[in-house]
């Protein structure tokens, strides 16, 4: 079965027209990291022949290298791979991706995309990764090229492809992880023991700089890695607090809450971890070699440039042709590092501003092109990103004339420095003026070089047809000034520079989580004065709406028992000489012709409903995250369960003609005395001898002053009930929304208290990078070296006040000899600086 799977691959691939859709995979997952190494593009090459790829392949493969818009897309041909190919197809690009020992996020994202066109399971290129010995996304894979090639290795163990065998003999070559480094054809940059001696000691101060910068960045991703194990443990916490009654459950609606916030923290902790791996991974790779990256606008001149620089890439240049750097292209001569990057401001350039900015880690020194004939404010926007990380610049002005035309060559040729004039109306004075003034504006300063040169002269100088004046071209071009800068570079400052990429912008690297981690203790800081605020508004509304609640059912009350205190007198002149039971049945009577009874548990209903609806609209009105606390006192709410309490009372009200119906009878019947006696309502016999009409009023009077009595009572008692019911109520929702309160604070403070002391940590890895950082720059400054240890950098450095980019003020514990003038330093470190002795500030 296996051999007969070679067989049709070798016979596939031997077809001309056949297309080797897994070799195009493998060549997307090559450029997947936006940097073309001019070895890896070489080793492809190889690959392709080794394993006999047909015609069409090769283009295809030409074409994914070039960026070409018509090139055959990673989802046109993740979908044209056979079922039975898929498995190996992952494997051969995950050993790729893995090859230097880490997987970048843009490597990582190719491999998540196509495990997604193919439908396959969430966390099968994570369990891929794991069995084949590699770390989880949070942890860091061992540096050791063993190790590196080993997971490699492991991936492709079980495969059995042709493809799959190549790939374990040429991976090294495919990542660069053997580099030969390339002689280019003109030495035209650097020669001579001054550079080697350069090299050397930059070589030596990288080395020991990276050892800083590694374990700041690797501390620094733990610290993210821990920030997300914390913020998960504090989630278990308020879970654990669950209300155990059941009613409000407030810890898990907390923990609800929180959970959705944490699963956001956790994507933005995953990100800054990859982005912090990512730093590191631009260190290690920058380590051994001096990085020069050439950056601008499209069609600024950048591929001439770098044509004219490393004398590669002619054929894409020249008459009728224009170039397009798709991907930032590498090249390497000696211990230098020529990066040519994709344009910036292009239409629909997003992406490549993307890929050129992928590199602005590992330069020691940006190149900005720009031309004299177009310079505007937008194409220095993207210098905040150099600031941003701190990047030293050297700004190129390309001076752009026609010298295709043979008569203005010949005129050019006659005065060369008539193009280079700064005075005029031609003169480069203007242009040089707004671009100092558009770099304060994004860079913050300008204490970078600007070099003014002819690319097309020093192009010229390189074709057949004009070898004849070929050194009267280039030096007319001024290209050697532009060489002597990046000379000036490396030789006199390629020391400081190389601590400048390997302490002082890593921490960029460092601040950007520490920017994003405050941001997050600051916006809960907020969020917690806001719950406070909140707390206190909902408590004021809803104590408004007790109040209002209760008010309009006391005019209630007052209302139903004035419209029965109005109705006594009718009754007591119709009642006047009625018995005990007439007495009874009329007051009932006239009691439920007012509605009385029905009257009074209806406003106690319809205040209880009122109250509660006001409740909910004063929480869905603070906002949506409180909603959720409109049901949690709804058990409380029983103004609607009164029947047995009104029925006692209102009888009671009926009850009371009881007492006074002895009084009537003795006024109206002599038998009427003895029941009057032993009632003891009246024994008094000058009432024998007054008149029927004054009896009739006298017992109206009396009548009615006992129902008032009684009426006025009974209706201090139902207003005192009322009050207590509200009140009771009215405490028992303040009490489970203090309960939701404590818990969302309780929530809050661990959260904040975790996210306060990943701040603190990050701060201590600031501080300990600009530290060091401090005691190069302080060598530097006394042009001398030492190797740089904790010890010495503590001994040597008091205190650094650093605005990243910007200021940097270094204090030092003694007086120094400085030799460099702080001129000189905001020159090549492009920061303000100041040098301080401890003395001096006290």
């Amino acid at each position: 079965m296996q051999t007969t799977f070679k067989k049709t691959e070798k016979a596939t691939n031997n077809d001309s027209n056949a297309i080797n859709y897994p070799f195009l995979l493998v060549t997307h997952m090559v450029c997947a990291d936006q940097q073309i190494h001019s070895e890896e593009s070489k080793a492809l090459h190889e690959l392709a022949t080794q394993i006999e790829v047909g015609q069409r392949t090769l283009e295809e493969m030409e074409k994914i290298l070039a960026q070409d818009d018509d090139q055959l897309s990673v989802e046109e041909i993740a979908r044209r791979i056979p079922s039975s190919q898929k498995n190996e197809a992952m494997c051969q690009i995950l050993a790729i991706a893995y090859v230097d020992g880490f997987c970048s996020v843009l490597e990582r994202k190719m491999a998540e995309r196509i495990a997604q066109i193919w439908n396959w399971p969430k966390g099968e290129i994570q369990k891929q990764i794991e069995e084949a010995g590699a770390f989880s996304d949070t942890g860091f894979l061992d540096e050791s090229n063993q190790q590196k090639l080993s997971v490699s290795a492991r991936l492709l163990q079980k495969a059995d492809s042709i493809l799959s065998q190549a790939l374990v003999n040429k991976l090294a070559n495919l990542t660069g992880a053997e580099q030969k480094v390339e002689q280019l054809r003109r030495e035209i940059l650097l020669s001579g023991p001054e550079y080697d001696e350069a090299i050397r000691q930059c070589a030596v101060v990288a080395k020991e700089d990276y050892q800083f910068s590694e374990l700041a960045l690797k501390s620094a991703g733990s610290t993210l890695r821990s920030l997300g194990k914390n913020l998960q443990e504090s989630i278990i916490e308020i879970k654990s607090k669950t209300n155990s009654k059941g009613q409000a459950n407030t810890a898990q609606d907390v923990a609800k809450q929180l959970e959705l916030t944490q699963k956001s923290l956790s994507a933005e902790i995953i990100k800054e971890i990859e982005d912090v791996r990512e730093s590191l991974r631009s260190k290690e790779r920058a380590l051994n070699h001096f990085s020069i990256a050439f950056m601008g606008r499209t069609k600024a001149g950048k591929s001439t440039l770098h044509a004219i620089v490393t004398n590669d890439g002619w054929e894409a240049i020249g008459v009728g042709k224009q170039r397009t750097t798709r991907y930032n292209r590498v090249y390497e001569w000696k211990n230098i590092r020529i990066i040519d990057t994709p344009g910036i401001g292009a239409p629909d350039g997003k992406s490549d501003e993307e890929i050129a900015e992928s590199v602005i880690e590992e330069s020691d020194v940006i190149c900005y092109v720009v031309t004299n004939d177009s310079i505007q404010a937008t194409e220095f926007e993207f210098l905040h990103l150099l600031k941003k990380k701190a990047k030293p610049l050297i700004v190129l002005l390309n001076v752009k004339k026609n010298l295709r035309d043979p008569r203005r060559l010949e005129h050019f040729l006659k005065n060369p420095d008539k193009a280079f004039e700064m005075e005029g109306q031609s003169g480069l004075g203007g242009h040089i003026e707004r671009i100092r003034r558009y770099a304060k504006e994004h860079y913050a300063n300008d204490y970078f070089p600007i070099v003014p040169v002819m690319l097309l002269a020093a192009q010229l100088s390189r074709e057949p047809e004009h070898e004849n004046r070929k050194e009267e071209l280039f030096k007319a071009s001024r290209m050697q000034d532009f060489l002597d800068s990046i000379r000036e570079s490396l030789i006199q400052y390629g020391t400081i520079r190389r601590s400048q990429t390997l302490l002082g912008s890593t921490v960029g690297a460092i601040n950007t989580p520490y920017d994003w981690v405050a941001g997050q203790a600051q916006i809960y800081g907020q969020l917690a004065e806001t719950i406070q605020s909140k707390q206190e508004e909902i408590r004021k509304k809803i104590e408004i709406a007790f109040k209002d609640s209760r008010s309009n059912l006391q005019i209630e009350i007052e209302t139903i028992f004035q419209e029965a205190i109005n109705a006594v007198p009718s009754f007591a002149e119709e009642h006047w000489n009625s018995n005990e039971l007439g007495l009874k049945l009329g007051w009932e009577k006239t009691l439920n012709s007012l509605n009385f009874e029905q009257r009074l548990k209806s406003a106690f209903q319809e205040a209880g409903e009122h109250f509660k609806r006001e409740v909910q609209e004063v929480l869905e009105e603070i906002g949506h995250e409180l909603q959720l606390v409109a049901e949690l006192g709804g058990g409380n709410f029983k103004f609607t369960q009164q029947d047995s309490w009104d029925i006692q009372h209102i009888l009671r009200i009926g009850g009371i003609i009881l007492g006074i119906a002895g009084t009537i009878i003795a006024f109206t019947n002599p038998i009427g005395i003895v029941v009057g006696i032993v009632a003891g309502v009246v024994g008094n016999f000058t009432g024998l001898f007054k008149s029927k009409d004054q009896k009739r009023r006298e017992a109206a009077h009396k009548i009615s002053e006992d129902l008032y009595e009684q009426l006025n009572t009974q209706k201090q008692e139902t207003l005192e009930k009322a009050r207590s019911e509200f009140l009771n109520s009215c405490a028992s929702v303040i009490m489970n929304i203090e309960s939701y309160f404590k818990e969302l604070a309780s929530g809050l403070e661990s959260f904040s208290l975790t996210l306060e002391e990943a701040q603190k940590k990050f701060s201590g890895f600031t501080n300990y990078l600009n530290r060091f950082y401090a005691k190069r720059i302080l060598d530097w400054s006394q042009e001398k070296y030492e190797p740089l240890t904790e010890e010495g950098a503590r001994k040597t450095v008091a205190k650094v006040e650093r605005k990243f980019g910007h200021k940097m003020t270094i204090i030092t514990r003694s007086e120094l000899t400085i030799k460099k003038s702080m001129d000189e330093l905001k020159k090549v470190l492009q920061e303000d600086i100041s040098i301080q002795s401890h003395k001096s500030v006290k």
